[in-house]
């Protein structure tokens, strides 16, 4: 057993076969732990995370640094940033130069998410973390949405360890979750968390390896069940003829 009182896994567990899901789109609070869960269900799965891997490809194709891209994702530019971009796209001198301005503009930057979240997903067997990747894979059958939370104390303490002060650790939680409401309500229209567009939302104190192992049940249920409808159906069409 592993402190958390979860059941211990192999180091190189080998991967579960779920069916009909090929993508999971893992969206999470700040400090909840979403990150880490998203790592252990891609290596459950043995399937590509797309976390990082996500920022450094939207910095190659905007041919940007990735810290760039960080600044940027899932967050509103800021009201003087947006004037400022107003007016210089205004001017003959900023028309010039637009790619520069374009960079460092979330709106370029979500445009381009959009479209490396959807060009993975074509792939499957794919765990992506965040970046609006749900709202975009809505219409998809082949995906899986799940929500990460955890209480304010439990990602204060996570954010502590690492490095961050108590004062700073309530802050960054509390802010960056509103960063992310802000974005989502502008580029989606829906409060965030939206919970009609997951399947799935976990609270992140039950343990790491609890939350994979719900993660993965969940779906099994869910491929059983439409498995269930699929044949009922096709019955009922033999029975009809």
């Amino acid at each position: 057993m592993m402190p958390d009182g979860s059941a211990s896994h192999s180091p190189n567990p080998q991967p579960r076969d779920i069916g009909v899901v090929r993508i999971i789109t893992l969206d999470r609070e700040y400090g909840s732990g979403g990150a880490e869960i998203a790592q252990a269900l891609a290596d459950r799965l043995n399937w590509k995370l797309w976390d990082q891997a996500l920022t450094n490809g939207i910095a190659r194709e905007m041919d940007c640094e990735g810290k760039v891209v960080q600044e940027h994702e899932e967050k509103r530019d800021p009201l003087y940033y947006r004037l400022l971009k107003s007016f210089v796209r205004g001017s003959y001198e900023g028309s010039q130069n637009i790619h520069r301005v374009k960079m460092a503009d979330t709106d370029c930057i979500r445009e381009v998410s959009e479209k490396i979240v959807k060009r993975v997903a074509e792939k499957g067997e794919c765990v992506i973390v965040g970046r609006g990747s749900a709202y975009y894979l809505q219409g998809r059958k082949d995906a899986f949405h799940i929500f990460i939370y955890a209480p304010a104390a439990d990602k204060v303490r996570r954010l502590r360890a690492r490095g961050k002060s108590e004062s700073e650790a309530a802050q960054l939680a509390e802010t960056v979750d509103l960063e992310r409401a802000a974005f989502i309500k502008q580029y989606f229209n829906v409060e965030w968390p939206d919970r009609s567009k997951f399947h799935l939302m976990v609270n992140s104190t039950i343990g790491q390896n609890a939350a994979v192992d719900l993660i993965l049940n969940a779906i099994a249920l869910l491929e059983r069940s439409e498995k269930t409808v699929s044949v009922a159906g096709q019955q009922a069409t033999a029975s009809s003829n």
